[in-house]
């Protein structure tokens, strides 16, 4: 039999029994991570519990290790720091007047308490090494008696393994998690970390930074939002899945009432939502404002198949003109607009088939357009059609358009009802094509108003 000090230098007073199995628990599962063993064992036996894994065996030099270098050089796979953790919850255990074995081939471990060396009038705690009782054995059996089912299930609650949390998408940086309880966890390989009570998802970082290193204290529990925002945001920014967009998405629309999930105030996050989601399904991404004054632009759209999906103005924003995880563009009130108009199918109708009175005012055309000086070479064709294509800014069909690649202009059938609307709309589009700029610039306005003046030339002189 031998002893040696475990150097506990300050007892973690805030710790309860469960902390501590927590830590037990903890470096079970980095050895079957380690090891690619079987799974860790947690059961009752005689009034004992046991926490059993089938790696290497623990030796007690593993005890004198303040961090163990196999899992500082193996961070994506492990949970705990071997030797720290477990001496804390040795110290937890004596403190809790809780009795532990710990058996593997190498030896049986004990706690006691006993003098340091050389200093009889301080007394700590000892791990004491007995000649092993199962020489034979696979792995570490730790037992341990004096506790509950409450501790046990307390301590397991720290672990996503043990969780009832479902794997939404995995990542380069991690995983996103359906949360299915009153609060979000955050947990760094598998091991909670933190809480969070306004996120959508719970997460559990793989790929750990610096910055969350070093917010690792030594009991691993609260660690501070910023620590791990980054990771957070870089795990939601490499989701391609449809159900996570579609939870994110649905969860933006909350963004009036004030209720939002923390992850949706990041504009990056959203942004990155409507990415996925475009990709997947015909979808349309509309501003509130939009919604209250595109209803015919919306019903023509929703008869097409279309899901309309509320956008606060500033991801509307962020996603104009951008493209999906696809490579599509995303498709905004514009952008679908523009998708609409270059497959509309004009109802063209031919001259014989206009009304009498209709032919009559069609035929002044010409002779409205010498009153500004003739025809511009530009336009090739004058068309009559019976529907139109939607205007984006006041939600109708236009009265008239000029169509520049195909060199035409076409004009809205009920335009022919009296010469006055007539005139207006062809002169109006004249001006574009003369022009070749668009309503509201100060190019068109100038074209416009010179046609004009060149009409009063022509009335009164």
């Amino acid at each position: 039999m031998k002893k040696f000090d475990l150097n506990v230098e300050k007892v973690l007073e805030d710790w309860e029994i469960y902390h501590a199995i927590r830590e037990v628990i903890a470096n079970a599962l980095d050895e079957q991570a380690l090891t690619n063993t079987s799974e860790v064992q947690i059961f009752s036996e005689n009034n004992k519990w046991h926490i059993r894994d089938f790696g290497r065996g623990l030796k007690y030099e593993h005890l004198t290790q303040n961090e163990c270098e196999e899992k500082l050089k193996n961070p994506e796979k492990v949970i705990g720091k071997f030797g720290v953790g477990l001496k804390d919850a040795f110290a937890t255990f004596d403190r809790k007047r809780i009795k532990i074995l710990i058996k593997s081939r190498y030896g049986d471990i004990t706690l006691d308490k006993s003098s340091k060396a050389d200093f009889d009038e301080i007394i700590t705690l000892h791990a004491v090494i007995s000649e092993p009782s199962e020489p034979g054995m696979t792995g570490t059996d730790f037992i341990i008696e004096g506790i509950n089912n409450r501790d046990i299930e307390l301590a397991k609650s720290f672990f996503l393994k043990f969780s009832n949390e479902m794997l939404l998408e995995e990542t380069q940086y991690g995983s996103v998690l359906e949360n299915r309880q009153p609060v979000s966890r955050i947990y760094i390989n598998g091991l909670k970390v933190a809480e969070e009570e306004n996120f959508l998802f719970s997460y559990n970082i793989t790929s750990i930074t610096t910055q969350i290193k070093k917010a690792l204290n030594r009991e691993r529990t609260n660690v501070g939002r910023g620590a791990y925002t980054d990771r957070v945001k870089s795990i939601l920014l490499k989701c391609t899945d449809k159900k996570v967009a579609e939870y994110l998405v649905d969860d933006l629309k909350k963004f009036e009432s004030g209720d939002l999930h923390d992850e949706l105030k990041w504009t990056d996050i959203s942004a990155h939502a409507c990415k996925i989601l475009n990709s997947y399904e015909k979808t349309i991404f509309l501003t509130p404002r939009e919604l209250l004054n595109k209803h015919s632009v919306i019903e023509d759209s929703k008869k097409e198949g279309y899901k309309i999906n509320i956008i606060p103005d500033n991801v509307k924003s962020k996603i104009k003109g951008q493209t999906d995880i696809k490579g599509n563009k995303i498709r905004d009130i514009e952008e679908y607009t523009r998708e609409y108009n270059e497959s509309f199918q004009f109802k063209f109708i031919d001259e014989d088939s206009l009304s009498s009175s209709e032919r009559k005012i069609f035929s002044k055309k010409y002779e409205i357009i010498n009153l500004i000086g003739g025809k511009p070479k530009s336009v090739k064709e004058i068309l009559i059609s019976e529907t139109m294509r939607k205007d984006i800014i006041n939600d109708e069909e236009v009265e008239g358009l000029w169509e520049e690649k195909n060199n035409r202009i076409i004009i809205k059938r009920d335009q022919l009802r009296n010469i006055n609307s007539f005139a207006g709309t062809l002169l109006h589009e004249i001006a574009h094509a003369s022009s070749g700029a668009g309503d509201h610039s100060r190019e068109f306005e100038s074209e416009l108003t010179q046609y004009i003046g060149l009409l009063c030339n022509n009335i009164f002189k």
